[in-house]
């Protein structure tokens, strides 16, 4: 592939800021931009630091490599096309982002096989109109790979609209840029929600 086909991704905050990494030109890879990710990520600063983050359909990487930049403990990857994943690799290489992993598999067959440890931040941007966005709600739900108090990012086509919420969640935040939606969604609990208080202000 050329570096003409290639594009670029560069993360706008943390240790790695203004760092910018290529992205292969592949069908259906569409790096959030940096518009959202700045809200976003002004969204999580109070809770991003130490937390677990799970990116389910990772493509060129932006969310979470911009959660790793910015104080992530752990952040794992899942990416169904090899090509993608070799080249997520090869960036955390580069980063020195001994922190972050990267699996190739197809992200609903992960979430419904692998060994469950709840995430604190879990983010979900398949390409858009794929069909992927409810049923990995629906698995993320029903394995309990969010934990009590954890957020999820939703990113969509705004002609398409947001997909139901599994039983129990809210949405906590949403807001639209040019042609997509894109929000938090909470996994209530009845446990104290003392961090989300310091998100109110956004």
């Amino acid at each position: 592939m050329s570096k003409a086909e290639e594009g670029s991704l560069r993360i706008i905050g943390g240790c790695w800021r203004g760092r910018q990494l290529p992205v292969p030109a592949q069908p259906g890879l569409r790096p959030t931009t940096d518009r959202i990710r700045e809200t976003l990520f002004n969204w999580l600063a109070p809770l991003i630091a130490g937390c677990r983050c799970l990116d389910c359909f990772a493509g060129s990487g932006a969310l979470g490599l911009e959660a790793a930049s910015r104080g992530a403990a752990e952040v794992v990857m899942i990416e169904r096309s090899g090509a993608v994943a070799r080249r997520l690799v090869s960036h955390l290489g580069r980063l020195g982002a001994d922190q972050v992993s990267v699996h190739h598999r197809d992200a609903l067959q992960w979430l419904a096989e692998a060994p469950v440890e709840p995430f604190d931040i879990c983010f979900l941007d398949p390409p858009f109109r794929s069909g992927l966005l409810t049923p990995a709600l629906e698995v993320l739900a029903a394995r309990g790979w969010v934990a009590g108090d954890g957020l999820v990012y939703l990113e969509v086509d705004k002609a398409a609209g947001w997909p139901p919420l599994p039983d129990s969640w809210e949405w906590f935040r949403q807001k639209q840029a040019g042609q997509v939606d894109y929000g938090l969604a909470r996994a209530a609990t009845d446990r104290p929600q003392r961090e989300f208080g310091m998100l109110r202000g956004f």
